[in-house]
Parts: structure tokens; C-alpha cells; sequence
């Protein structure tokens, strides 16, 4: 059992709570018995800490520690119970039919509530600008509850991909409060299609709309704006489906 927080191994996993360090060594933290669950599913897993007394979950080969120990790894106010060292995954979509474009999503609650709903509605890839929020951030990975292991995430260039994807015939529909915009519920998308979202507070930059195919804006009877994972929510439903 490792009892003390200045162990050689457990002093380096601290580390993976800073950007650099995740970066540096391709490797994150999970929290909790559901993500861990997720990680050992997606191959992922590399290491596991479990709270003393307590069983392991899964099939798999594991170190028992203590409360401080687990604390000194842990991102969350609460006391963790178990803790997965894992690897970054890098996936690769099988198919582009539908396609998120994240233009610098700041907030890594947002980032990961994005992921998690895109999962869900079955997008087959997500492209985010170099300003968004690190997938590998713990608000992120927890707001995700694993569809991170999941769906591909790259960070591009939003420009060039949408170039790209222009090439290839795939739609873009930039969310925007634009004179020329056309109201949600008056969409039919394409068969393949790209939808853009942007910045919390500025939105999808100029350049980016000023490319796009089309100009979408959510129906709303008082406020103008909703929170950018809520909006994104929605379009991605809308567009699921649509009566093309």
C-alpha cells in the first residue's frame, strides 16, 4: 500500500493535473468509478489507485492508498475513491457524414458537456480551434462522463478545415445572430453537414461566418443568447432530426 503523499510515482501522477505535464507525457487522470469503468473499456487505463478497504471494480491490476494520497492526485473538492492513470487515445473518425466545429469554446465545463451530447447524438467527429479548453482538463473529462474515450477530437486550424471540408461537399452552418441568418427550424440539412459553434462570450469569429455555408440562429422569445453546450445541444438534435 503507498501511504505517503511524497512517493516517487504518486509525486510525478500529481503532475498530470497541469496542461504541460498531460502534453508532455501523452498520459491524464480519472476520477471515480464510472470513469475509470470507461477507460478500461476504451483500453485506456494504465494504472489504478484504490482508497484502502475498498474493491476494485474491474479486472485489473491495481495499488491500494490512502484518503492523502488519492487527495494529493485528485482535482475535486470531494475525496476521491479511486484514480486511473490513462492514456491519451488518439482517435480517428471511421466516417465524416456529421461534423462539430468548436471555435475557441473557453469554459472546459462547456468543452465537456459538448462531447458528451455529440456522443450522444451520434457526431462522428469534432474539430476544435487551438483556443478551446483541453479535452484532457479534469473539469473536462468529468463534464464528458467518458465520451472522450469515444468520439475524435483534433485541434486544427477552423479555417483550413472548413476549406476542406468545402472541397469534400460537407455543409457548414455557423450559429450566429446575423442579419442573413436563418431560423433553426427552418433548416434542412444536408446529407453531410458541419455545424460551427463559438466562443462563450464572442461567438464564432467573422472570418469563420464570413466562410460558412449557412447562418443559423435559435428561436428565442426574450434573451438573445443561451449558454454555448445548451445551443449546441439543440442544433446538434435539430439536425439529427430533420426532414431532409
Amino acid at each position: 500500500m503507498i501511504q505517503s503523499v511524497n512517493n516517487k510515482k504518486i509525486k510525478e501522477y500529481a503532475k498530470l493535473i497541469q496542461k504541460k505535464e498531460r502534453d508532455k507525457t501523452n498520459l491524464f487522470l480519472v476520477e471515480g468509478e464510472h470513469m475509470v469503468k470507461e477507460a478500461f473499456n476504451a483500453n485506456a487505463l494504465q494504472e489504478l489507485f484504490i482508497l484502502e478497504g475498498l474493491e476494485c471494480p474491474i479486472e485489473f491490476n491495481y495499488e491500494t492508498v490512502t484518503q492523502q494520497v488519492l487527495n494529493k492526485l485528485s482535482n475535486q473538492n470531494s475525496n476521491s475513491k479511486m484514480i486511473g492513470v490513462c492514456k491519451k487515445l488518439n482517435l480517428k473518425p471511421e466516417k465524416e457524414n456529421s461534423i462539430l466545429l468548436l471555435d475557441n469554446v473557453q469554459d472546459p465545463g462547456n468543452v465537456g458537456t459538448i462531447l458528451r451530447t455529440a456522443h450522444s447524438f451520434g457526431i462522428d467527429c469534432i474539430y476544435m480551434s487551438k483556443g478551446c479548453a483541453d479535452i484532457y482538463n479534469p473539469k473536462t473529462i468529468q463534464s464528458s462522463q467518458g465520451a472522450l474515450f469515444y468520439i475524435p477530437v483534433i485541434q486544427t486550424d477552423l479555417v483550413e478545415e472548413i476549406k476542406k471540408l468545402q472541397e469534400r461537399n460537407i455543409e457548414v452552418y455557423a450559429t450566429a445572430l446575423h442579419d442573413n441568418h436563418k431560423d433553426l427550424q427552418d433548416i434542412k440539412p444536408s446529407e453531410k453537414y458541419a455545424i460551427l459553434v463559438g466562443n462563450e462570450g464572442q461567438g464564432v469569429r467573422k472570418e469563420l461566418i464570413d466562410l460558412s455555408n449557412h447562418i443559423v440562429k435559435i428561436e428565442m422569445e426574450t434573451f438573445e443568447s443561451l449558454n454555448v453546450a445548451i445551443a449546441t445541444s439543440i442544433c446538434m438534435y435539430t439536425f439529427k432530426y430533420a426532414k431532409r
